[in-house]
Order: structure tokens, then C-alpha cells, then sequence
């Protein structure tokens, strides 16, 4: 069993965690150096996994509070008032199938009932398609609210369909 450590992600981290995504961009909208240091600005939760000094994985988080023009985000914002929105979570896939994921939705979970939010929230591409991504949310207890067609890439010459999905925490 791998012994992982977390923590909230810091500027040195960045290069891996911009690593990480670019091995999952098939799922997650790109990720430059710009954007992600407006993002952990705007962000109520930012955190890494450690392996030793190995990121393993990383948990990017905004409240309704945040600067954010991502459709999905800004969908929810419309629909919900209180809520912590997953942008993304990467996990190497170096350290696939150790549950960290798991772990970090728990930390995540704990989060947001010590601050009072009733709901996490997030997407899940159905086309095209991440039945892995759908399994393992349905297992954690999220449920579709709905469904739209964002732009896939920073072209928007394409696009791509996701499920919106909400986790009630009471």
C-alpha cells in the first residue's frame, strides 16, 4: 500500500499538476500556466497528493463565490446558491486504483460540512463518453440534474456533452 500525503497545492507544485492534466485533457478543458494561477487564486479548495515528493494527484474546487467563466460551473452557479463545484481531479494514472480519488471526495466532503455547504457538484462527460467517471460518482452518491453541450477544446469548433451532477451532504 502506498502511503500518500495531502495537502494544499503550492506554486512549486504547479509544473506536475499542469502534467497531470495534460495526460487527462481527453476529459478536462486545457490548463496553461496563467490559468492555473488565476484559478488557485479564485479556488476554495486546491490540493495535491503526495507520493513522497511525487504529485500524484491533484483536487481543483470553487465555491459560488468565484471568478469562473466555465459553462459548467456557471450552470450550477445558476441553479444553486450554496455548493463546491469539482473542476477537475487528476490522478496519475502512475497511482490509479490506490482510491485516491476516494480520498480525496472524503476530504473534500469534510470540507464543505465544516463550512455549512449542503452540495458538491460536478460534470461528467457523456459524450463523448467516461462510464468509469459515471460509476464512480454514482457509487459516491451524485445523481444527474441535467445534461448540456459545452465547447470541447479552446477552438469550440466541436462539442461535447456532460451530465451535471449533485451530491446532497444533508
Amino acid at each position: 500500500m502506498i502511503d500518500f500525503r495531502f495537502r494544499p497545492a503550492i506554486q512549486t507544485d504547479f509544473s506536475a499538476i499542469l502534467a497531470l492534466n495534460r495526460e487527462s485533457e481527453h476529459f478536462l478543458s486545457p490548463l496553461n500556466a496563467a490559468k492555473l494561477n488565476r484559478l488557485a487564486n479564485e479556488a476554495a479548495m486546491f490540493q495535491v497528493a503526495l507520493s513522497g515528493a511525487t504529485v500524484a494527484g491533484f483536487l481543483l474546487v470553487f465555491g459560488p463565490q468565484a471568478d469562473y467563466d466555465s459553462p459548467n460551473f456557471i450552470s450550477f452557479k445558476a441553479r444553486y446558491d450554496d455548493f463546491l463545484y469539482v473542476d477537475r481531479i487528476v490522478i496519475s494514472e502512475a497511482f490509479r486504483g490506490h482510491h485516491l480519488a476516494t480520498s480525496f471526495y472524503e476530504q473534500l466532503d469534510m470540507h464543505a460540512l465544516a463550512r455549512g455547504v449542503s452540495r458538491v457538484v460536478c460534470e461528467v462527460d457523456i459524450d463523448p463518453q467516461n462510464p468509469a467517471s459515471l460509476r464512480f460518482h454514482e457509487k459516491l452518491g451524485f445523481i444527474e440534474v441535467g445534461q448540456h453541450s459545452v465547447p470541447a477544446g479552446d477552438e469550440g469548433d466541436h462539442q461535447k456533452i456532460v451530465s451535471l451532477q449533485v451530491k446532497a451532504l444533508r
